[in-house]
Order: C-alpha cells, then sequence, then structure tokens
C-alpha cells in the first residue's frame, strides 16, 4: 500500500476497480483544511482521461508494472504487429489503444507495461520522440519570417504535422510524441 506522497507521474494505480495511470498531478493546499492532491489518470483498459481528488494521507493502492521493450513491425487490419525484443514473440494491438501511433515507423521500439501478477498488457509508450523524413511539404515563402508562421508537412508515416517555414521536402526533422510538434531540424 501506498500513500498520495508517493504519486508520480507514471505510476500505475488501481482505483474503482480499474488501473489507471498518472499523467499530471499537483499537491495543494486550501485554508486550514488538510492538503489535497489533484491528479488527472489515464484509464489502461478504456483510454479516458479522468480528474481525482485525494485527500492528503490517503491509502491508494499501487499497481506493479513490468516494461518490456517491443518492436513495431508492420500494421494489420486496423492493429499492429509488435515483437517482444527478448522472446521473439508477437502480439497484435489494436490502433486506437495506443496514443499518436501515426509517429511509429517499421522497426521502432516501444516500451509495453504489463501487470506484473496477472501478466496481461496495459499500456504501450511510445519514444517520447521520433526522427522522421518530410515526404511532402509545400515551399516557404521568401522573407516571410517575421511571424512564428506554420505550415503542414507530410512524414513517412503519413502523418501531418506543421512545421515552420524554413523546413523543406526531405529534411529530417524530430517530432514530440506525446503532442505531435515539430520540435527541431535534425542533421542527417
Amino acid at each position: 500500500m501506498a500513500t498520495t506522497a508517493d504519486i508520480r507521474n507514471g505510476l500505475c494505480i488501481e482505483l474503482n476497480s480499474d488501473i489507471l495511470k498518472v499523467i499530471d498531478f499537483q499537491r495543494f493546499q486550501v485554508g486550514r483544511g488538510s492538503g489535497k492532491v489533484w491528479t488527472r489518470l489515464k484509464s489502461t483498459t478504456t483510454g479516458k482521461v479522468v480528474e481525482h481528488t485525494f485527500q492528503s494521507g490517503h491509502a491508494i493502492t499501487d499497481v506493479r508494472v513490468e516494461r518490456r521493450k517491443f518492436q513495431y513491425l508492420y500494421p494489420e487490419d486496423g492493429a499492429i504487429v509488435l515483437m517482444n525484443q527478448e522472446t521473439y514473440d508477437q502480439i497484435s494491438i489494436q490502433e486506437d489503444l495506443i496514443e499518436n501511433v501515426k509517429f511509429l515507423k517499421e522497426g521502432d521500439v516501444v516500451d509495453v507495461l504489463f501487470h506484473a501478477q496477472k501478466d496481461t498488457m496495459l499500456s504501450v509508450e511510445l519514444p517520447t520522440s521520433v526522427n522522421l523524413l518530410i515526404t511532402y511539404c509545400e515551399p516557404g515563402l521568401r522573407g516571410d519570417t517575421a511571424t512564428n508562421t506554420l505550415k503542414p508537412a507530410t512524414v513517412e508515416t503519413g502523418a501531418e504535422v506543421r512545421v515552420p517555414l524554413f523546413c523543406e521536402t526531405g529534411d529530417l526533422i524530430k517530432i514530440d510524441t506525446l503532442t505531435g510538434a515539430y520540435m527541431e531540424r535534425v542533421k542527417k
């Protein structure tokens, strides 16, 4: 058993007979009352994000999880096929259960969280950023640099990203997989 003092980002807890992952949290004190811990939790079964507030010192049931490395092989009928890096076993996961799957390309390695006691899959975590090649974008207008203007670009996985005007077709860019935002241009 843990308490609210143990809450951190990425912690998996059991609440209302569901396993939830802490996305964000904040501790605060209101007047003379006891402190509270506000959390944003994501369900590992449905993918819904809920907010929950705990009293400080409240007991929570933490879930022991294991991270296993899997390699993305290929898409298959609305699902993706992943291969365990150690045992070479393959599993199939529905695409809608994975956030921002559009940034995955063949050969990328992802972390799959498993419930340690039950050995069931909880969620799939993409790397924090990926390097992708721009396959198509409109040319930028010369001299239009007074503002931080962005233009749409299609990357090699088929996803569309907003990039600065100086980016061109054939550039390698770094993308934040959490927000889908352009981070920087990468040297080849």
